[in-house]
């Protein structure tokens, strides 16, 4: 079956690191097609020998983008068409239904837009043009009926990781350190993400300002970057707050840190999952497939979740947790999961069953379909 994955972007971040982690494990023949100039995550699809695409577009209602994306459509004849993120979920399933593909698919991979209460009356016709939309978490898939999406035409499918790809390697430990100036000895608390203020990382600074000797390393970049390098002068402790901008996949880092600590209350909860599989205790205000886990009384071994009612909840776990660190005389904590749900080959099994479930029903109206369920190449 030939299938198409039509991506607002493909540059670094969660939907395009999950695209690439299905690409890798479905046993079709797909190619790609970014809606914006492709980045690491596309050159690393390309390598794996998928074809990738660039159609630029300047906006959600850009009519020629569609005409192009249809073309395109037509002449690879995909038998189903895959969208991700807004954009391409619009543009996508029209020019998808356009174009008379027999099969379309969408991944709700975010909340939607921020601030967003509902959708746009484009983005609901766009929907209505597909068969199914796969959610992401629990709480998109909730939104999604809210906007009035039918519960048979949504899937939950959760983000996954790939365990081997976050291994510990005290090689790679050493030469990070080494870049960031860091002796081996002392105890690193880190977290990786975007620098918003939703982030919360300011609570990481005034934590890490009571944890004596201990230095924080922020990995990520963005628009609340000067404001904690200020925050950090302000508190005293610039010599011991590293910033290490962006970088193409965190494993490096999480080899340079002994504890992962996330105050984001909003996330999912995908980098301290990236955290634990790489050895590191982790403390964290929000990760739903830990809580799962705590909750079912099954916790995984060195994870504690921080009070949302307890302003000391923070940099007092931070103090235990190198006290910890320091019992263990630095040895490495073993990588853990949070259960094989959460892993990517369940994501690309879970996301196959749906494209066989569609492909044995009837194709879209006025699509093209051939005996035995399937589109043109079936």
């Amino acid at each position: 079956m030939r299938v198409l994955h039509v991506i607002s972007t493909a540059a670094e971040g969660g939907a395009e690191h999950q695209l690439r982690l299905l690409l890798r494990r479905l046993p079709h023949d797909s190619e790609v097609v970014t809606l914006s100039p492709p980045g690491t995550e596309a050159r690393a699809i390309q390598a794996g020998g998928i074809p990738v695409h660039e159609l630029n577009t300047g906006c959600d209602r850009d009519l020629a983008a569609i005409v192009r994306l249809r073309r395109l459509i037509r002449r690879g004849r995909f038998d189903l068409v895959h969208t991700h993120l807004y954009r391409a979920c619009v543009q996508g399933r029209i020019a998808a239904r356009l174009a008379g593909v027999p099969h379309i698919v969408a991944t709700e991979h975010h909340l939607g837009r921020a601030g967003a209460t509902r959708l746009g009356p484009l983005y609901l016709l766009s929907e209505r043009l597909g068969q199914m939309t796969i959610a992401a978490t629990a709480a998109i898939a909730g939104r999604l009926r809210g906007w009035g999406v039918p519960d048979e035409r949504i899937a939950t499918i959760p983000r996954a990781i790939d365990p081997a790809e976050f291994r510990f390697d005290p090689a790679l430990r050493a030469a990070a350190r080494a870049r960031l100036g860091v002796a081996g000895d002392v105890p690193v608390i880190g977290v990786t993400g975007r620098l918003t203020p939703a982030k919360r990382f300011d609570l990481l600074i005034r934590a890490v300002a009571e944890v004596p000797g201990a230095v924080l390393l922020l990995v990520g970049d963005g628009p609340a970057r000067l404001a904690l390098e200020q925050l950090a002068i302000i508190e005293g402790i610039a010599d011991r707050v590293l910033f290490a901008g962006t970088v193409r996949h965190p494993r490096e880092m999480l080899c340079a840190m002994d504890i992962f600590a996330s105050p984001d209350r909003n996330s999912w909860g995908l980098a301290v999952l990236e955290a634990i599989a790489a050895g590191l205790p982790a403390v964290y205000a929000a990760c739903p497939p830990l809580e799962e886990r705590a909750a079912a009384r099954a916790p995984v071994r060195g994870t504690h979740r921080l009070s949302p009612y307890d302003r000391e909840s923070l940099p007092r776990s931070l103090r235990a947790e190198v006290l910890c660190h320091q019992e263990r005389r630095g040895a490495r904590l073993p990588a853990r999961t949070a259960g094989p749900r959460y892993d990517a080959d369940h994501l690309a099994a879970a996301v196959e069953q749906v494209y066989e479930r569609l492909t044995l029903t009837a194709p879209l109206p006025g699509c093209p379909s051939l005996p035995g369920g399937g589109g043109w190449n079936a």
